[in-house]
C-alpha cells in the first residue's frame, strides 16, 4: 500500500500537524500489509505524475484509489460570510479539495483501469443528503470543496464503466482523528473525557471505522452496484457487518440528523 502526502519525517506541510506519512505506512505494516511511504504534493501535477511512474514501475496497476486529499483545516473560518473570509484561504481551499483530486485522478486512473474491478474512493465530508443544503456557520469554500466529491463520483463512475470500475464517494461519520482529539485534549485512551465538554462526541468513531468500510467494500464483487453515490461508515457497518475497534456499530449521520442537529439530548441508544 503505498502512502502519499505532503508531511514527512523531513517535511512539515502547512496543515502543521506531527503526523507523518511514515508513521502511517508503518502501522500498515503492523497491521499485516506493506505500508509505503512517498511524499506527494498532489497538487503538484510533476509529483502525482512521478508517483503514478512508480507504481506503475513496482506493480503495474491500481487495485483500490483512496483519494483524502484535503488539509485545509487552517483556512476554515467557521462563520465568516464569504465576503469577510479570506479570499487566498477561500481559494486554498478549492484547490485542496477540488483541483488536487482531478490532478490525482488525471494521473493515477489510467492505472486503475488497466484491469476490470478497480475501486476509487472520493473521500468527503458529510453525506449527499446532508450536504444538500448549505447550513449557517459553514465556511462556503469547506462546502464547495467537500461537496464536490459527490459529483466527482458521479463523473468518474461513469467515465470507468466501461471498464468495469468502481468509483464512490465516503464520509466517515464523527471521525475521533488525531485533530479532533487534540481540540478535545483527549487520547484515544480517554476519550469519553470530551462527553463533558460535548455529549454528541458520544457518536465519534476511530479512523479504523472508515478503514474498515474501505476494505469490506473493496471485497465485495457485487460493489458496482454503489458506483456513484455517496456512502458512510456507519451506513457500509450495517451492511457487512463490521465493527469499530470497541465492537460498536456507530451510525452517526444518522445520529447527527435525527439527535443532534434536531436538537434532542445526546442519547445514542440505538445509534451504536
Amino acid at each position: 500500500m503505498y502512502v502519499t502526502g505532503r508531511t514527512s519525517g523531513t517535511h512539515r506541510s502547512e496543515v502543521d500537524r506531527p503526523e507523518t506519512i511514515e508513521q502511517t505506512a508503518e502501522l500498515v505494516t503492523e497491521a499485516g500489509g506493506t505500508g509505503v511511504a512517498v511524499r506527494v504534493d498532489h497538487l503538484a501535477p510533476d509529483q502525482v505524475r512521478g508517483l503514478a511512474e512508480r507504481v506503475d514501475s513496482e506493480q503495474g496497476r491500481i487495485d483500490v484509489l483512496v483519494d483524502g486529499v484535503w488539509g485545509g483545516d487552517g483556512h476554515l473560518g467557521w462563520g465568516k460570510p464569504v465576503w469577510e473570509h479570506s479570499l487566498e484561504a477561500s481559494l486554498r481551499m478549492v484547490r485542496l479539495g477540488i483541483d488536487a483530486h482531478i490532478i490525482t485522478a488525471h494521473h493515477l486512473l489510467p492505472l486503475v483501469i488497466r484491469g476490470p474491478g478497480g475501486l476509487v474512493v472520493e473521500m468527503t465530508d458529510g453525506t449527499a443528503e446532508y450536504n444538500a443544503a448549505f447550513r449557517k456557520g459553514t465556511s462556503l469554500a469547506f462546502y464547495v470543496a467537500k461537496a464536490a466529491a459527490h459529483h466527482l463520483a458521479l463523473a468518474l463512475a461513469e467515465e470507468t464503466r466501461e471498464h468495469r470500475c468502481t468509483a464512490v464517494a465516503m464520509t466517515p461519520g464523527w471521525l475521533r482523528s488525531e485533530a479532533m482529539l487534540d481540540v478535545f485534549g483527549v487520547t484515544e485512551d480517554n476519550w469519553r473525557d470530551a462527553l463533558a465538554e460535548q455529549p454528541h462526541f458520544a457518536i465519534s468513531e476511530s479512523p479504523a471505522f472508515t478503514g474498515r468500510a474501505v476494505a469490506a467494500l473493496a471485497a465485495d464483487p457485487e460493489r458496482a452496484r454503489f458506483s456513484g453515490q455517496t456512502l458512510n461508515s456507519g451506513q457500509l457497518a450495517e451492511i457487512y457487518g463490521f465493527t469499530d475497534l470497541d465492537g460498536s456499530r456507530p451510525d452517526g449521520w444518522r445520529y447527527v440528523t435525527e439527535v443532534q442537529d434536531a436538537g434532542r439530548p445526546a442519547d445514542t441508544t440505538g445509534y451504536r
